[in-house]
């Protein structure tokens, strides 16, 4: 055959890049430009689809450097093809709501704004496809640099701002912390790469394994775990599709998929519960979980209170790797794709009321459900996701969180759980209630905002409800990862 498993992991690294070529050398034709990119999105989403279609064959292209025992190297098995699967299947929708974003806010530089959207993308399936550490780091670095512009699009001092606090913690973390682990691991271990049952597990003591958890769950800091959290709400500054991209489609989705890839292939579940420190891990993981809503709760403005609602939803796929059970990892990989869903849909919802109001302060969206029915209608259903709330998709990690707590005796973890979805209720159900009963502006709107901004989020909010009904797939193909008996 001319396509195989292999030319199709090299594609899904090379497709987004052949398109942000073409979108710079058709920067001047505005619609050329976004039809490359939308040709780029389907055709990696075709490619990807594929590879899922082959996960079962494992296949692997691996590249030594020299004799130094190092490699380099790319390989499929389910949770990368799930990561994979998220990004490339979200990015087609956001490339739509950004172009409808961009043209209907007159922002500047949109080629540029393609172009390094599309190394993004191309980042984020090496981390999803890489075959060890070594790999997995080199791509989750590009991936920092390659969203650095697009944080600081705007480019006034706000933007630089937060573009800078981005790229510190960031990279701080990242060669503060997870690189010193990663080199550990080789010297522990003799190798880096991601192995069923565990790298480390029969290499390493429970002590030294806690020393490493706690290097891995900080220096992965696209996790967000309290207290490197900083950057993901300062990141806010960048226009609404980039908060689209690090929330949903790529950046925190990344660290989450490495921290769930490295509990289950180099540590392994029997030796993160081993571990002392995965203990304290999950406790921080809940404390991240409540006290992030909470703060959410008390922000006014929209997107900031969605950035500390993913602060605590990412934690949700922290906490399900320290406990460690299968259930509870089969939940915080259910997570990292509902709450992908339903965050996008949540944040495009926020841009598109921007784009047609200008407001970006909740106590000014007071009667706007009125005028935009179809966009606070997908509101509420990415709320209901992310809350948890049947039919919708964000129901099942939660209910497998609970469930595998319950099996390892940490009942208190559920009880975090179940205070949280009680402060989703309070920080997200209030914006669309507010905005369909109270009374409508008297200054009105012109529109509602421009289609290619109103429809992706009512496409992703059928899509979370889609998936709740979706999961017995889901369920199967990952439940062989975590030894899930059904």
């Amino acid at each position: 055959m001319i396509w195989s498993p292999e030319i199709a992991m090299i594609a899904a690294l090379v497709i987004p890049l052949v398109g942000g070529v073409f979108v710079g050398l058709l920067g001047k034709y505005p619609n050329l430009r976004e039809g490359a990119t939308l040709t780029a999105a389907v055709l990696l989403a075709l490619n990807v689809a594929y590879l899922v279609s082959v996960t079962g064959q494992r296949p692997e292209l691996i590249f030594e450097i020299g004799s130094t025992g190092l490699s380099f190297g790319l390989k499929l098995e389910p949770l990368g093809a799930l990561f994979a699967a998220v990004a490339s299947g979200l990015w087609i929708v956001n490339s739509l709501y950004s172009i409808g974003y961009m043209r209907g806010n007159k922002e500047t530089h949109q080629t540029r704004f393609f172009v390094f959207f599309t190394i993004a993308i191309a980042c984020a399936m090496g981390v999803a496809l890489s075959s060890n550490l070594l790999t997995m780091f080199l791509f989750y670095e590009a991936l920092t640099l390659s969203t650095y512009p697009l944080v600081a699009h705007k480019g006034d001092d706000k933007a630089r701002k937060g573009a800078a606090i981005y790229l510190a913690i960031l990279l701080g973390t990242s060669i503060g912390l997870l690189l010193p682990a990663i080199i550990a691991t080789q010297f522990i271990a003799g190798s880096t790469d991601f192995t069923v049952g565990g790298l480390l597990n029969g290499e390493a003591s429970p002590l030294v394994a806690s020393v490493l958890l706690v290097l891995f769950a900080f220096g992965i800091g696209k996790a967000a775990l309290m207290p490197v959290h900083p950057w993901l709400p300062n990141a806010m500054v960048a226009p609404t599709p980039v908060s689209a991209l690090l929330h949903a489609v790529a950046v925190v989705k990344a660290g989450v998929f490495a921290i769930l890839k490295v509990s289950t292939y180099i540590f392994g579940p029997e030796l993160i519960q081993a571990a002392p420190a995965s203990n304290w891990l999950a406790w921080i993981a809940a404390i991240s979980i409540v006290l992030a809503s909470i703060i959410a709760m008390s922000s006014n403005n929209l997107k900031r209170r969605l950035a500390f609602s993913t602060v605590s939803q990412l934690s949700y796929v922290t906490l399900g790797a320290m406990i460690a059970s299968p259930l509870a990892l089969l939940g915080a990989a259910l997570q990292i794709v509902m709450h992908a869903w339903g965050k996008i849909t949540l944040f495009m919802c926020a841009g598109a009321i921007y784009t047609a109001s200008k407001k970006t302060e909740i106590s000014d969206m007071r009667g706007l459900g009125r005028l935009m029915p179809w966009t606070f209608g997908a509101f509420a259903v990415g709320a209901f996701a992310i809350i948890g709330l049947p039919p919708f998709g964000g129901m099942w990690p939660k209910l497998f969180l609970m469930m595998g707590a319950a099996t390892t005796g940490q009942l208190a973890l559920i009880g975090a759980l179940i205070l949280s979805s009680i402060l989703n209720v309070a920080y997200l159900l209030p914006i669309p209630g507010r905005g369909f009963f109270d009374p409508a502006p008297k200054e009105g709107l012109k529109q509602s905002g421009p289609l290619l901004v109103v429809l992706p989020p009512v496409i992703t909010a059928a899509g979370v409800t889609v998936l709740f009904f979706l999961i017995g797939p889901l369920t199967d193909f990952l439940a062989p990862v975590f030894g899930v008996e059904l």
